[in-house]
């Protein structure tokens, strides 16, 4: 497979219309994931691959890309989070946070530190599948449109809990019954993350007929023609593993 240039494209271009959504304005969203006041990058969520000291200096590195993908890890796991570093990179760019909204307090809190979303994941959810209650409660406290969820997938059952709990229900079952609760979802591949092999495209085509709303697709997207896939049916690459190896390569030359 031919590896992602990162730099050769723009951080965002027009998407031609699809049968499926209109013409929307792809983007291509570096992630800023945090552990222990650190940039990190997992492999499927468990096994730690990098880590970088300055979440700020990273940020520097990404000054090209319009819109930066920030989860504090720290808090989806429970054991505490990062609130201030949050602030700061949301001050210099538009950032999407998530990562332990577990209240709709914290959401609250999280949007005036000036989040320009907040990606809701595993409160979202139900043992038994969505979490109805919460998520009406959190859409009269916030605009629709500064609220996105997160449906990540194992086998394409929704993964929650750090993705270290699976649920009795599907992707395409979860998005068509999220849908009145957000402005746009973020979808996660958990089974190629983090391992630079390259992502499920046909998984994305299917979640693309079953929502009108911005989907933005994440998990092990690594080359070029994957992008271009992408901004075919419509749908934002969030980038982890694939944009670090472009621009920190000394890290993988290991």
């Amino acid at each position: 497979m031919k590896k992602l240039t990162v730099n050769s494209r723009p951080s965002t271009v027009k998407s031609p219309s699809t049968s499926d959504c209109q013409l929307v304005c792809t983007m291509i969203i570096p992630c800023i994931d945090l552990m222990d006041g650190k940039v990190v990058q997992l492999i499927q969520g468990r096994e730690k691959f990098l880590e970088l000291p300055d979440p700020l200096a990273v940020l520097e590195k990404f000054a090209a890309y319009a819109q930066i993908q920030v989860i504090d890890l720290d808090g989806a796991l429970g054991r505490g989070d990062h609130s201030n570093i949050i602030r700061e990179l949301c001050r210099r760019k538009p950032c999407r946070v998530g990562g332990g909204i577990r209240t709709v307090e914290k959401a609250l809190t999280t949007v005036q530190a000036g989040a320009y979303k907040v990606i809701v994941g595993s409160s979202a959810f139900t043992s038994r599948g969505i979490n109805s209650e919460f998520l009406q409660t959190l859409l009269a406290a916030l605009p629709r449109e500064k609220l996105m969820i997160a449906v990540d997938c194992l086998g394409d059952r929704v993964a929650v809990r750090g993705w270290r709990e699976t649920l009795p229900l599907t992707s395409a079952q979860a998005l068509a019954q999220l849908e009145p609760y957000c402005s746009e979802f973020l979808c996660t591949y958990i089974d190629a993350e983090g391992q630079l092999q390259g992502t499920n495209l046909a998984w994305f085509r299917s979640l693309r007929s079953v929502t009108q709303l911005p989907i933005t697709a994440a998990g092990g997207i690594t080359t070029d023609e994957e992008i271009n896939a992408l901004e075919r049916i419509g749908m934002n690459a969030a980038l982890g593993m694939a944009i670090y190896q472009r621009l920190f390569p000394e890290l993988f030359n290991k």
